[in-house]
């Protein structure tokens, strides 16, 4: 049963000791092998997906269902619906009564969240390892009798739209970051809010979500996966005995078929707020999707952009010019496309036309000139360090092993990550900045203070 130990695994590489990793150097000279995870793959007759690992989490099990319905899925005019069966999946089933699945969890010392994206609805839950048996039964309930009528679907409706109220509109800068999708995306669903907006939801009817439900989730939609202490061959019976009695659907699941089209031309938007303290620019770009091999080399280039108080953007900007009070770049990949960005909010009198000009000084900087080989050992430790420490936990395991399912098809490629990770090399950090930012088509964005604003298009939203 494999559990890493993240210090063990570090000090191990090539003889050197865990302190020697602080400059970088090691980890440049000789990756670092991490064994593979003994994934174990299962398709039911009825089309679940279960994926199970026995690691981690001694004397507790992690148990999760994604759903492959996200943002993207919502009905035309019916933004939020994904996002609301987050809620409305805590309202009690056929067998269990409302927030009892609180209580099969809370109450035995574990605990339960769930989060809407883009491209997918997660839901989990970690439990003593000898609760498995009601979580799994409990989670086939309201997968295959949620109940769904006109008060649980009000009340949670309401609660979906303070969400709303309270992230974006109540926020000074809730409004600019809702904006960014809707500006990073001209076609796809992508542009759409996560979250929902109020009109869209109050315009919904029962029947509406009633049609969602039995569209998306069914068992040919969902991936079940499990892991931390548990018995291989238990789990196989017992998930053989709730999840396989669930009918499939006659009907294929509809699938998202929208191309982004390619830019061909830069834009500028204004946005405003009622109560802005200080102006804000953003500038974003198109980027790939999150199976393509560029998004490690521009994970790597967030970093060095953004990660702690010795990054680039927080160095120049923040601290040597003072001329924002925060900065950062950021790539956000999904399943079907990805866009890229890169923000600062001012300091002082800084105005969004002042903050641009050496925004983008930085990121030149980084693709033209030299990057030392300290700096960028540093922040592929961190970022490697970060993985492996999530990873000893059954519940960072599961969300791992879920990200590939849905962002790249294949849980397998959990174990590639890593290595794909160590092997960027500044001459990647640079050629993906020239390829994807660098002269190249652009939407920005200057926020500031206006007598009213409507929001666009909220940012992924976790809201349990």
């Amino acid at each position: 049963m494999p559990c890493f130990d993240r210090r063990q695994l570090l000090a191990g590489l090539a003889g050197a000791p865990l302190a020697s990793l602080a400059g970088g150097s090691a980890l440049a000279a000789t990756p670092l092998a991490v064994p593979p995870l003994p994934l174990r793959q299962r398709r039911l007759a009825n089309g679940l997906q279960v994926i199970s690992l026995r690691a981690g989490g001694v004397g507790t099990v992690a148990i999760n269902v994604w759903y492959r319905v996200g943002g993207k899925d919502d009905p035309e005019g019916r933004s939020g619906f994904a996002h609301l069966f987050e809620h409305l999946m805590f309202k009690g089933s056929a067998h269990m009564l409302p927030e009892q699945f609180d209580r099969l969890t809370e109450d035995v010392g574990g605990e339960n969240n769930a989060f809407t994206a883009e491209d997918v609805t997660a839901y989990h839950a970690v439990v003593p390892s000898h609760h498995l048996e009601r979580i799994l039964w409990a989670e086939a309930d309201r997968l295959a009798s949620l109940r769904l009528d006109e008060a649980n679907f009000r009340s949670e409706r309401a609660v979906v739209q303070e969400e709303f109220r309270q992230r974006v509109l109540a926020e000074p800068y809730g409004r600019l970051f809702n904006a960014i999708p809707a500006a990073a995306y001209q076609r796809h669903p992508y542009r759409r809010p996560v979250i929902g907006s109020i009109e869209d939801l109050d315009a919904a009817t029962l029947d509406d979500v009633r049609r969602f439900h039995a569209t998306y989730y069914r068992p040919d939609n969902a991936v079940l996966i499990v892991t931390g202490d548990f018995d291989p061959a238990q789990l196989d019976a017992w998930v053989d005995r709730y999840f396989a009695p669930i009918a499939r659907p006659a009907t294929p699941v509809p699938r998202v078929d929208v191309a982004e089209p390619v830019w061909r031309s830069s834009r500028r938007q204004a946005v405003t707020g009622p109560s802005v303290p200080l102006p804000a620019v953003v500038a974003i770009w198109q980027g790939p999707k999150a199976g393509h091999p560029d998004v490690a080399a521009l994970s790597v280039t967030q970093a060095l952009l953004s990660s702690g108080e010795s990054s680039r953007l927080n160095q120049s900007l923040v601290y040597r010019q003072r001329i924002a009070q925060a900065a950062a770049f950021q790539a956000d990949p999904h399943t079907d496309a990805g866009a890229i960005f890169a923000y600062a909010i001012a300091a002082g009198r800084s105005t969004p036309q002042q903050l641009l000009p050496p925004l983008l000084a930085e990121l030149r900087r980084l693709a033209q000139g030299p990057i030392p080989a300290e700096e960028l050992d540093k922040v592929k430790t961190q970022m490697l360090t970060a993985s492996l420490g999530a990873r000893q936990s059954a519940q960072g395991l599961a969300e791992a092993i879920g990200w590939a399912v849905i962002h790249r098809n294949d849980p397998e490629a959990i174990n590639r990550e890593l290595a794909e990770l160590q092997a960027v090399t500044a001459a990647d950090v640079q050629r993906v900045l020239r390829q994807y930012v660098l002269g190249r088509p652009s939407t920005v964005l200057h926020y500031t203070q206006g007598r009213s604003a409507r929001p666009r298009t909220p940012t992924r939203q976790e809201s349990r």
